[in-house]
């Protein structure tokens, strides 16, 4: 591994701990819950986001072929997968921001919950999930393994599933959802 693929590791994993250090810190100020989803639809939806985050953290759990580089020895890489920490994290910030203390790490619905459309939910209807899918796309660049792809696209499930009862939820209780549904993309604009 080249020394600049080294740094960004570095510098990667201390984007990660910076980010969940204020993502825990900012969850203390959100409304009282409503409504939460019930314990087996969250098993589903977390089950494969913790599989794909251990995969990432101990990659010593992985098989030894998964931890195989797949990627050139160049770089390019690793600068561009930082680059894509930094975007994807700093775009879930700023989504979370907006959200305010309408915000649960939970399928929830809090007392007084308002529908948020503006800022990064203008773009896509799930930013948060957006945004740490483009930051764990560029951690597996970085990493430039199966392994870190296979973490990625684990996460990616889990919040496919989370979003499906998530967006079950917000057509129940907001009647203007389904509209929002139509004008503004899941997590990709133009794809998904």
């Amino acid at each position: 591994m080249n020394r600049i693929a080294e740094l960004s590791l570095y510098v990667i994993a201390a984007l990660w701990a910076i980010w969940i250090a204020l993502w825990i810190a900012a969850a203390w100020n959100v409304k009282r819950t409503r409504w939460r989803e019930n314990g087996r639809t969250a098993i589903w939806n977390r089950a494969p986001v913790l599989l794909g985050t251990a995969m990432l953290i101990w990659p010593r759990l992985s098989p030894p072929f998964l931890n195989r580089r797949i990627l050139p020895d160049a770089p390019a890489l690793p600068i561009l997968g930082t680059l894509l920490v930094v975007a994807g994290l700093s775009f879930a910030a700023w989504a979370r921001w907006h959200l305010g203390r309408n915000w649960s790490g939970v399928v929830t619905v809090k007392e007084g919950h308002t529908l948020i459309r503006g800022g990064p939910y203008r773009l896509v209807r799930h930013p948060i999930y957006s945004g740490i899918l483009l930051a764990l796309l560029g951690t597996a660049l970085a990493i430039g393994s199966v392994r870190g792809f296979i973490a990625a696209a684990l996460v990616f499930i889990g919040f496919v599933v989370k979003l499906q009862v998530e967006e079950a939820r917000m057509r129940k209780t907001f009647p203007d959802y389904a509209d929002y549904c139509r004008h503004t993309a899941r997590l990709i604009p133009g794809v998904f």
